[in-house]
């Protein structure tokens, strides 16, 4: 349990914002700045970034979307909670695009802010590393070019290392690909681990279909990287904890096709990257990028999509807090088999799923 962090809150009702201080000081020990007006808050916060924000609904002098647009600029990171006092909210889709972590309404559960203030806390730790670990990519990436030149150069030296040198190169690649999957999958901190539970139910339905060594291998392979076009998608939208807009949708649509684009020339995962393109395919040719129906999925695709689903239905999501129980889940792939997912697939997937 978390029981430490840096709080800051910006309230003009002095009264509120000592009940608020005093009941985080009684779920642990934070450090929690008060600041009454919109401006000092902003000031506050570039002398010192703090872990969580709550922000008063309303605080006078600067719209609450101005304020949080302004404390974006400052830390990209901020994870920031709305105080409500049973007011609606002028523009809630607007305050949504922002990134709102979560809101609280008066008077305040105890339960709820604590798990809140954990899950903030955690939430920016990992919204931070990812940061970090993204400017380490591009750095290697920067530090590849050179070392794909220097090799480019080697290779016309001497064709006798060709073999050794394409499979440095071949791991080097992979090993930067997985790490920028993780990353993705770390943008959102309920997604964590998301591509490596998926791999793991996709390898144990394969097993039980009996497929191929050689294609179960493709298909965990896929699985690493099948998000991976999500590095295209804005955070915004990722971490969106309402529904979303048709633009949107379409917008999350296109991360298979992206994932697709960004493995194509690694000539090496070529039996991968249909995979990751059809992940998202229904079986009755409802899904998408290309709408295709039945046997016109590769099987492989098929699986992951199973596994896929399963997965993120038993674990929590920004858009929904508690995740289905395992009965919930397979009867949610029972009931879409046959529509959304292949029959075959299904049937080995509840032959396994108690060992999932």
């Amino acid at each position: 349990m978390i029981t430490n962090g840096k709080v800051l809150l910006i309230c003009d009702d002095k009264s509120y914002a000592d009940y608020i201080k005093e009941r985080l000081l009684s779920l642990g020990d934070y450090s929690v700045f008060i600041e009454t007006e919109a401006q000092t808050g902003i000031g506050s916060l570039r002398q010192n970034i703090c872990h969580i924000i709550f922000i008063r609904y309303g605080v006078p002098a600067m719209d609450t979307i101005s304020l949080i647009a302004e404390l974006k600029k400052i830390d990209p990171d901020a994870v920031i909670v709305i105080l409500l006092e049973g007011r609606e909210i002028d523009d809630p889709e607007k305050l949504g695009d922002l990134g709102i972590f979560d809101t609280l309404n008066r008077p305040v559960e105890t339960e709820k802010l604590k798990f809140i203030v954990e899950k903030g806390i955690n939430l920016h730790a990992v919204l931070v590393a990812n940061r970090r670990l993204t400017q380490g990519l591009k750095e290697n990436n920067q530090a590849l070019e050179r070392q794909n030149t220097l090799l480019a150069k080697r290779i016309e030296e001497s064709t006798s290392n060709l073999s050794r040198l394409y499979e440095d190169l071949r791991t080097t690649y992979m090993r930067t690909i997985r790490v920028l999957a993780q990353a993705i999958d770390a943008r959102d901190h309920y997604t964590h681990s998301h591509s490596e539970n998926v791999s793991r139910y996709a390898v144990v339905i394969a097993n039980q279909l009996k497929l191929p060594s050689k294609e179960v291998e493709l298909i965990r392979q896929a699985c690493e990287l099948h998000d991976l076009g999500k590095i295209g998608i804005e955070d915004s939208i990722l971490l969106k904890t309402s529904a979303l807009t048709p633009l949107e949708w379409e917008q999350i649509k296109r991360h298979p096709t992206i994932g697709a684009q960004i493995l194509e020339p690694l000539t090496f995962l070529n039996g991968v990257v249909d995979l990751v393109r059809q992940h998202h395919e229904h079986f009755d040719g409802s899904g998408y990028p290309e709408g295709r129906k039945g046997e016109d999925i590769l099987f492989g695709a098929r699986v992951i999509h199973v596994a896929d689903a399963y997965e993120a239905m038993r674990t929590a999501r920004s858009y929904r807090k508690t995740p289905l129980t395992k009965e919930e889940a397979v009867q949610e792939i029972k009931r879409n088999n046959g529509t959304q997912f292949d029959p075959k697939v299904v049937e080995a997937f509840l032959e396994v799923v108690d060992n999932l």
